[in-house]
């Protein structure tokens, strides 16, 4: 397979408190606010979460390989450090959006592994969106509406309040999407699946076994499966090889790497092992799959 070159820069957008006004890592407002900001760069990508209110839509996204058609009374649920490029007509999309910071929440919120619990948060099965309702809609801007005033006219209390505020939004929105795909909401018996999710964002590229995460949790490997068919209603593996692909995946479209260099940047002991995998997965080979995208073919 040849090299494969990357067409685009790829933009790095950090969150910036200056640019937004604000005195914490958070901001809420609408699109008035900052019309030709999502095509301002055209593929780009973030350190904060990025949530959208849709009320008014039109074309679609590509989140890393992923294409999502844009539809009105849509939730788009973003996680930080994924690929947009955005296919719109921005004068003629009308959301409210509210932007944050991972950390903003950790000095708050005693549960470090929150965020692995909610569903949507860097999902690879379901796509990062649902639809929502008029009265949904106005309730979430009604929300947001209380975290821009306490932005606006800060007091003692102010960041306990809008953590607060976030927090409950954080978790009526995990319940709204996993009543879309009928995820489990059960109550948790443990946290190692949340565990698992943790330790995937720092070793995917170095570790490709279940048994190497339940070794590092001291549990083993049926424990650690019972967990996430409990919390997430799919295995280990299963979750394990689909954060893989999705990182391969991305490899393949955005870098200028070759298949010796992919394997080696995913430790894989031979590139042929990297292949069988990907075909496997996906059903095309390397070669295909970036053809494919090159001529439209998003999946």
């Amino acid at each position: 397979m040849a090299d494969i070159n990357n067409p685009e820069r790829l933009f790095s957008v950090p969150f910036s408190k200056t640019r937004c006004g604000v005195d914490f890592y958070i901001n809420t407002g609408s699109s008035k606010d900052v019309r030709g900001v999502l095509t301002e760069h055209r593929r780009f990508r973030t350190d904060f979460f990025s949530f959208y209110f849709i009320k008014k839509a039109n074309g679609f996204l590509l989140l890393n390989f992923r294409k999502i058609v844009l539809r009105d009374n849509m939730l788009l649920l973003l996680s930080p450090h994924q690929r947009q490029e955005w296919h719109i007509n921005e004068d003629d999309f009308e959301y409210t959006f509210l932007i944050f910071r991972e950390d903003f929440m950790r000095t708050f919120i005693a549960d470090k592994f929150f965020v692995y619990r909610l569903l949507y948060y860097y999902q690879t099965d379901t796509p990062p969106c649902i639809n929502i309702t008029n009265e949904d809609l106005a309730e979430y801007k009604h929300l947001l509406g209380k975290i821009k005033h306490e932005l606006l006219h800060p007091m003692a209390d102010t960041y306990n309040l809008i953590v607060s505020v976030l927090y409950y939004m954080l978790v009526i929105i995990n319940r709204a999407y996993a009543a879309a795909y009928g995820l489990p909401t059960d109550i948790p018996k443990n946290n190692y699946a949340f565990r698992f999710k943790e330790l995937i964002e720092q070793y995917i590229r170095t570790k490709q076994r279940v048994k190497e995460y339940s070794d590092m949790m001291h549990i083993s490997r049926i424990t650690l499966n019972n967990s996430t068919m409990t919390q997430f209603g799919v295995s280990a593996t299963h979750i394990l090889k689909q954060r893989l692909l999705e990182e391969v995946k991305n490899e393949l479209l955005f870098a200028d790497m070759t298949v010796n260099e992919l394997a080696a940047e995913f430790n894989f002991s031979d590139p042929s092992h990297l292949m069988r995998f990907f075909k496997q997965q996906t059903g095309k080979t390397l070669t295909q799959y970036l053809k494919d995208y090159r001529n439209g073919i998003y999946e």
